[in-house]
């Protein structure tokens, strides 16, 4: 007979995390909120902090910065989402097969998410140095007359920083795939190849079928960070040129920190987990109903 454990053991042991889940969490989030309704600044104001309603918010709405930092955050999402995912699931269906130093492969393809980010954003850099960084010298390879500007060109800088930021963090959504592809049972390959499917009817009726959740999972996780887009921005471009990589992250910091209107980047940063909060539910209950 199974002998149930007291609840109040229970709640002992979920105690430590939800005490963590209120400190850093929900109760900086409500902090937010408050700060988003008054004009609290940084630095001490001789006039004491006042309530000013919506006066935030409203001044959100109308800011073209905000639109602008949104724009380009909705844009690097639309663009590093799909080709993480696809980068990241192709080679960890590589790494599942079975060849030769397999083992030392996927060690090698864990080293990005090893590397600090801002090592990896010094390498980088140096790719993308004009006239002679590594991405102009291939393409001068190809009978290109002249380099690509990639960080100072409104047009190039964004997909420049996609790519970067591909590179530096795959290897997580790769890991997660590796985990659900050792979950499909090999049974299902055995009797695809018996009804004579070669590899690639087998990726689409028995593989990526399999990965259903692992997908679910990746997509809302990529999506969630590809909006904290920041520290990339921050160092490469600082959010040029003429604003076309700024995003919402690093405006919100912009106005709580640099300008310091503490309750204005607030009110930013209400309406980012908002945004965030919402592009969630919406991928969960859209390739839910699919």
């Amino acid at each position: 007979m199974r002998v149930r454990q007291p609840i109040g053991e229970e709640l002992l042991l979920l105690a430590p995390a939800t005490v963590l889940l209120i400190l850093f969490l929900l109760l900086p989030f409500a902090m937010s909120i408050y700060l988003s309704f008054t004009d609290q600044r940084l630095v001490p104001n001789p006039v004491p902090t006042a309530l000013v309603g919506f006066d935030n918010y409203r001044a959100i709405l109308t800011d073209p910065a905000f639109w602008q930092a949104f724009r380009n955050t909705a844009y690097f999402a639309l663009l590093v989402v799909p080709f993480q995912c696809a980068l990241s699931l192709a080679i960890a269906v590589l790494l599942n097969s079975s060849f030769p130093l397999r083992s030392f492969f996927r060690s090698v393809a864990i080293l990005p998410l090893m590397t600090p980010m801002t090592v990896v954003i010094v390498i980088w850099a140096a790719f993308y140095r004009i006239p002679d960084g590594l991405f102009n010298n291939i393409i001068k390879a190809f009978g290109a007359s002249t380099y690509v500007d990639w960080l100072g060109s409104p047009v190039w800088a964004m997909p420049a920083i996609v790519l970067l930021s591909a590179w530096a963090t795959f290897p997580f959504q790769m890991l997660l795939y590796l985990a659900g592809l050792q979950d499909i049972p090999h049974e299902r390959y055995e009797a695809a190849r018996i009804d004579g499917a070669n590899g690639w009817q087998q990726f689409w009726a028995v593989t990526f079928p399999g990965l259903r959740n692992t997908n679910i999972l990746i997509l809302i996780t990529t999506t969630i960070q590809a909006f904290k887009l920041f520290t990339q921005v921050d160092i490469l471009t600082r959010g040029g040129p003429v604003g076309s990589t700024n995003t919402l992250v690093r405006y919100m910091i912009q106005q709580g920190y640099t300008s310091q209107l503490v309750g204005y980047g607030s009110a930013v940063a209400v309406i980012f987990v908002l945004i965030v909060g919402a592009l969630a539910i919406f991928q969960r209950v859209v390739v839910k109903n699919e």
